[in-house]
């Protein structure tokens, strides 16, 4: 049983007698499907086996420990990363100085608004430890030649000498996923034949030593990368006159380009570029006709939708905390009808009307729709589909994988909470479609909302706050009707406990202990 899971079973066992997971389930919940053990993961990292280094620049010498200063200025390949990160520092700075005073933002304490140092990024103290690595053969709907994908997860990390020998290492708070394909097509077994998707499935649901699949698996090669996406907490504010407290998290992404051999800025996938769009009437109108189609609409509702490039932004900045409504959430506001009076603007990109008029057209046409079943639940998926909603969702911070912290002396909270409970909640899920990928079945890609994960009949998740246990997100009663939405009608809470506001929400709660 992870620590994680061992944590939220006392504290269900605490609270009134929920049921809980069992042992055996828990320590099935994520086989498969990440490798988070802080034990491999440091041996990994420190034998140079799974390095940004090793995978990028295999004939450096191992011996020499590649500092950010090294990495980017001796690897080609990402050359054009510390630009066009410094480049969105200085329009988020542009953009804060528009509101509040210039003085009251920047590097170090005392400041309103605390910005990350991005001198992080080119310092001889500082580089990327391996923080996780996580299997997303459930995102193969993307490219089903590659079979999915694997993320290696790093964490920025700053090294300082100890007064009396040795060093110190603090996490700070950046992530880099390198993102391969799941397979090389030209891959071959030892017979010469192709490896397919359900044998790579099978080595990662069947092997009980993660040493040897990755020894077995990252053959590193030009063919097998995919992208760059970076996250950064880009400034932190703590509560003051001016505002509540806040944080703020850059997202980028940077594609592989095998002709230039070098990772280049790209759109972030379903990022919808809401400013531009707002801005474009033609743009508007043909992304509500697109999204709006039945059969783009059904792919949305199974929340596999690929929104084509020319309405995606190429970066995103995700604020939290953030409420637990999807109108509450930045990415989208302005989409839904009536989202945009505070900006002076009643000219939603969908109206409520639209919405309607689509679902009927859909069920007209014998599509199934699971989740999206009512304007509120249209406007949901419309936030968690893009990168910044769903980082959002139940996320530590913005974070959905923040790692593991094998550095710490001690155990921190990091590093007994590798993950969020979005990323928990979707192990079943993923486990399953790696399951029909052994078995030569083709898998069902969809997922439910980012807060509240898919059950396929599974009771695995039953009782946790990843489902309908104490903490998990539900449905409470639409106001003075007393029936629920219909997009959540299943959002319910286990025995024992009741569905409460805990934010200012008018749809989703939490599951809490009844009180008389």
């Amino acid at each position: 049983m992870s620590r994680a899971l061992r944590i939220l079973v006392a504290v269900a066992a605490l609270l009134g007698g929920v049921v809980s997971l069992s042992a055996g389930e828990n320590a099935q919940l994520a086989r498969g499907t990440a490798i988070t053990d802080p034990d491999l993961l440091r041996r990994l990292d420190q034998s140079d086996a799974l390095t940004i280094a090793r995978l990028l620049w295999p004939e450096r010498n191992a011996d020499v420990p590649l500092t950010t200063d090294l990495l980017f200025s001796s690897l080609p390949q990402l050359k054009a990363i510390p630009p066009a990160i410094d480049a969105e520092f200085d329009r988020y700075i542009s953009r804060y100085k528009a509101t509040y005073p210039a003085e009251t933002i920047g590097v170090g304490e005392g400041l309103d608004a605390q910005l990350f140092d991005l001198a992080n990024l080119r310092s001889r103290d500082t580089r990327f430890v391996l923080a996780g690595i996580v299997n997303r053969m459930d995102r193969a709907y993307v490219s089903e030649e590659s079979c999915g994908e694997i993320r290696l997860i790093y964490r920025l990390a700053r090294f300082e000498s100890r007064p009396h020998g040795g060093k110190t290492a603090t996490r700070l708070p950046m992530t880099l996923n390198l993102v391969m394909k799941a397979r090389d097509a030209r891959q071959t077994d030892g017979n010469g034949n192709p490896i397919s998707c359900a044998e790579i499935a099978r080595r990662w649901l069947d092997n009980s030593d993660w040493q040897d699949l990755i020894g077995s698996r990252f053959s590193p090669n030009d063919a097998m990368l995919d992208r760059i996406e970076t996250n950064i907490q880009v400034s932190v504010a703590p509560k003051s006159a001016l505002h509540d407290f806040r944080s703020d998290y850059l997202l980028k992404v940077f594609k592989y380009d095998a002709a230039t051999k070098q990772f280049e800025e790209s759109t972030l996938e379903n990022q919808i570029d809401r400013d531009r769009i707002l801005a474009d009437d033609a743009l508007r109108h043909d992304f509500r006709d697109w999204l709006l189609a039945p059969e783009n609409l059904r792919e949305f509702d199974r929340g596999t939708v690929l929104i084509p490039g020319k309405f995606l932004a190429m970066s995103a900045v995700v604020p939290t905390p953030a409420g637990l409504d999807a109108s509450a959430l930045q990415p989208e506001f302005g989409m839904m009808q009536g989202e945009g009076k505070a900006e002076g603007r009643d000219d939603p990109v969908f109206s409520d009307d639209d919405v309607v008029g689509a679902l009927k057209q859909a069920a007209a046409r014998g599509i199934d729709l699971q989740n999206v079943r009512s304007v509120a639940g249209f406007q949901r998926r419309l936030n968690d589909v893009t990168c910044a909603g769903c980082h959002q969702t139940r996320g530590i911070g913005g974070f959905h994988f923040p790692g593991v912290d094998w550095l710490a002396g001690q155990p921190s909270n990091s590093a007994i909470v590798p993950a969020s409970p979005h990323f928990f909640g979707d192990q079943v899920r993923r486990r399953e479609i790696l399951t029909a990928f052994a078995a030569g079945k083709r898998p069902d890609f969809s997922r439910g909302f980012a807060s509240r994960p898919q059950t396929r009949g599974s009771r695995e998740l039953a009782g946790t706050e990843y489902q309908d246990g104490w903490g998990a997100h539900c449905s409470l009663q639409t106001a003075g009707s007393g029936t629920a939405d219909k997009s959540f009608t299943s959002w319910s809470c286990a025995k024992g406990l009741t569905c409460q506001a805990a934010a200012a929400s008018r749809r989703i709660g939490m599951c809490f202990i009844k009180t008389r």
